[in-house]
């Protein structure tokens, strides 16, 4: 998704319409996954640009989006840890980027969305009764999360290993 004219792109990038074209293929599975629909769209933008950071207003310009749907969508993607907001020396403009890392930043504070949840679910057990269908739901569920909690770390470094080892191919 560029605005350079078609003469002034790298042959090995693809032709704008295909780019538009993935960008909205791309939102349409990540909504289909839960993500809202204008932040896919400006997660999709921000992953298949170049730089892998924009401005509001060139989101706004390549998405055909008002100002306020871009805000509302960068303000949730920052929320959930799918984007930074930076600020360049001597610019006026925020820019919105992508983490250079960006899964394990996302998963990582997804981590700590998981403990929070895990131990939000075990005061529930406290509170319905543990003898209780609804407590034994509730101990099912705080199961779940805290074998989650515990294997995403070691996810995480398996993940880094492995990245290391692509690197060095």
């Amino acid at each position: 998704m560029s605005s350079r004219p078609q003469s002034q792109r790298d042959p090995s990038e693809g032709s704008e319409d295909t780019v538009r074209s993935y960008v909205e293929k791309l939102a349409i599975t990540l909504t289909d996954i839960g993500l809202q629909r204008t932040a896919a769209r400006v997660f999709a933008a921000l992953t298949v640009s170049q730089s892998g950071r924009m401005t509001a207003r060139e989101l706004a310009e390549e998405l055909s989006l008002s100002p306020a749907a871009v805000s509302g969508a960068v303000r949730y993607l920052e929320h959930v840890g799918m984007v930074a907001r930076e600020r360049l020396p001597g610019e006026r403009r925020d820019h919105y980027r992508l983490y250079d890392d960006l899964w394990f930043a996302s998963f990582l504070k997804r981590d700590r969305m998981l403990k929070m949840w895990r131990d939000a679910t075990i005061e529930g057990v406290d509170a319905v009764g543990a003898g209780t269908p609804a407590g034994r739901r509730l101990a099912e569920m705080a199961d779940f999360l805290d074998f989650l909690v515990t294997e995403i770390p070691a996810l995480f470094d398996r993940w880094h290993e492995e990245r290391g080892r692509r690197a060095e191919t």
